[in-house]
Parts: structure tokens; sequence; C-alpha cells
């Protein structure tokens, strides 16, 4: 490789890289502003022109603070951590695509370069909780790998139907395959696998378990102050959108589009994917521990693997689109189901409940207005459930 190759791709990171701090800017102000008008408040409106400047004062307020090292804490780990955790997040990037031609360095194996660096986060997350030596951070970076180790798996096996679908790894060749109609249409349900795994994979509102203050004080960054607590915050932002863009590129056609140049329909879509991440946090409560790693491995896994399967019989057989789309949606109804009965199903309880005592209340007024005692009522026991 030639020096000008090497100077060329060291400039495009660079833009790379300041684009995203960019957006993660961005991303932070729209977020105030989104929640604020779903729980009727206002967000930002101080600083600067609608608060605009707002992220900047933010960002100023974290670079300046002081940065406080636990004495007992493992120096290395602790330095170190954050940066493996931005460096994962960023490096991705390299291969994701912003138009057929806008890339930094397009691969033929791009998803799973993307899948494989994308994983070396947690391990940052583990020398963070490790290295501070602060046992409820070690036991938030414990609860951190748990976490995406178990979402990263219906992840993969999603993006491994859509590699399947379009015989390819390049994302470039995936949104191309996408021209006639995006992969929404062929495979809801690995969308909403995908979307659902790629939230929980970022950490975000239901399943920011690891770092809740209600769990485990601070999670892996409880020790974390300053520029070091900045680089997490960073990373969680360009994550999620990442997440986001991916979603677009694989699911939504990616840049394909009328009228609008490529970017611009890229950039649409990945601001429609975001608005529904904060959406679902203004929304959605915080799961708990049992019910988060729950519906990973009882619910996500099973499915990603039956997303695999009819991809796999779609492909094999050479069944029309529209089977594909049947197999889909008839899962998605399935687990959708079988999830709002679990959810529904204390109330359910409740209104047996409430059912019974009015019975007995007329039974015994009854009993009262013709001078017979009332007939006895079987005691209403409630399972383990």
């Amino acid at each position: 490789m030639e020096i000008i190759d090497i100077l060329t791709i060291i400039v495009k990171l660079a833009v790379l890289f300041t684009i995203l701090s960019v957006v993660v800017l961005g991303l932070t102000w729209l977020e105030r502003k989104v929640l604020g008008r779903l729980q009727g408040r206002l967000g930002p409106t101080r600083t600067g022109p609608m608060g605009l400047l707002q992220p900047l004062a933010d960002a100023l307020k974290l670079v300046l603070k002081e940065d406080i090292i636990p004495t007992a804490a493992e120096k290395v780990l602790f330095w170190i951590a954050p940066v493996i955790v931005v460096i994962s997040a960023f490096v991705i990037w390299v291969t994701i695509p912003a138009s057929q031609s806008l890339v930094v360095q397009n691969l033929d194996l791009g998803l799973f370069y993307i899948i494989a660096f994308s994983v070396v986060g947690i391990l940052g997350l583990l020398m963070a909780g490790w290295g501070s030596a602060n046992k409820y951070g070690a036991l938030g970076g414990l609860r951190a790998a748990a976490q995406l180790i178990s979402y990263e798996i219906p992840l993969i096996m999603v993006v491994v139907a859509m590699a399947m679908l379009a015989q390819s790894l390049d994302l470039r060749v995936i949104v191309e395959k996408q021209s006639s109609y995006p992969y929404l249409l062929l495979q809801p349900l690995g969308l909403v696998i995908f979307f659902i795994a790629g939230l929980a994979e970022v950490g975000r509102t239901p399943f920011d378990i690891y770092h809740a203050e209600s769990e485990v004080v601070g999670g892996p960054f409880v020790e974390y102050s300053g520029a070091h607590w900045a680089v997490f915050f960073l990373a969680e932002y360009i994550n999620t959108f990442a997440v986001a863009a991916l979603t677009a590129l694989l699911f939504l056609g990616g840049w394909s589009g009328p009228f609008l140049p490529p970017v611009v329909w890229l950039l649409l879509k990945t601001l429609a994917v975001v608005l529904v991440i904060f959406w679902v946090r203004g929304t959605f409560p915080r799961l708990r521990i049992d019910q988060l790693m729950a519906f990973a491995w009882k619910a996500l896994v099973p499915l990603s693997f039956y997303v695999i399967v009819i991809t796999a019989v779609y492909q094999f057989y050479g069944w029309p689109a529209w089977s594909l789309t049947l197999m889909s949606l008839a899962g998605l109804a399935g687990v959708g189901y079988l999830v709002y009965q679990r959810m529904t199903a204390p109330a359910r309880q409740v209104k047996q409940v409430q059912a019974r005592q009015r019975a007995l209340a007329q039974s015994r007024r009854a009993a009262a207005a013709g001078g017979t005692p009332p007939a006895p009522q079987p005691v209403a026991t409630q399972g383990p459930g």
C-alpha cells in the first residue's frame, strides 16, 4: 500500500469520526426534545436557539469535570476500558456505506466484520467493571456481559438470514437486492427481532438494566467521571446510530428511493428508526433482570432460529416471495399472542377474583333478604404464576 493510500484512509477516518461526533451531539439534543414532547415538556430551550447549544455545553462540562480514579483501581484496565468500547463502536462504521460509492472501505464480508467488532465492546465493559475495584461495578460488568451475549445470538441469526436472502455479506449488494421491494416485506419478524436485540445491545431502555441506578448503582461505569464517562456516553450514541443505520440498510432498502439523493434517503430512514428508539425509551418501563434474560432465551433466540429455518426453506424450494412473508407474519402473530397472554395474565386474575367477590356479595344479599344462610363458596386460590 502506497503512502498516498494510507494518508487517504487516515483522512477518511478523521472525517468519519468528526461526522459521528456531530451526529452524537445532534442525537442528544433530538432525544431530549422528543422525550420532552412525549412527556408534555419543552426540552432544552435556554442554551442557544431552541436549546441547540445544550449538547456543546454538556460536552464542555464533561471535558472540564474532574476525572477521578479510585486508589485501588487497576489503572491500566481502568484507562483502556473506555478506549476499547469507543473503538469497537467506531470501527464498524468503516464499512457501513452511506451510498453505493460513499464508504470509507467497502468489504465483501462487511456484515461479518461489523458483527465481529461489535462484540469487542463487551470486553471493554467487563474491564471497566473489574478495573474499578468496586463490587457493584464488577457486578454491573457481569450483567452487561450476560445481557449482551444473550441478545447477540438473535441479532447474528437475523443478520445471517438477511445474508441468505441476498446471497452476500456485502452491504452494498444487500441494498441492491432490495431495489424491487425492501426485506421488511419479506421478513417482518426478522425486523422486529433485529430491532429489539439492537436496543438490548446498545443498552437502551427498556434494556438498560446493567447501568440502571435503581438496580446496581451505576453499573460498570459507577467509578467513572469526566472525560472517561463521556467516552462511554459517546460509544452508546454511536452504537445507537449504527443500529438505526443497519436497520435501514438491511430491511428498509437503504439509500433506495426516488427523487432525493441516496444519502438523503438513508439519513431519512435512519432518522425514522432513531425516533422509534426514542419513542420506546419514553414509553416502556425498564425490565427486571430475570424478565430481560428470559425474554432473550425463551422468545428471541427460538424465534431467530425460526427465521433461519423459514428463510432456508424459502431459498431451497424456490417458493414465491409471499410465502416467506406469510411464514414470518405467522411467527410474529404467534409470539405476539403469547406475549399478550403473558402480560395480561395478572389483569385477568384480578378480574376473576373481583367476579367471585361480586357473586359472593350478591348471594349474601339474597340470603339476607330470604332469611336463609348463604351457600358455601369455593375458596379462590392463586397458583405460582
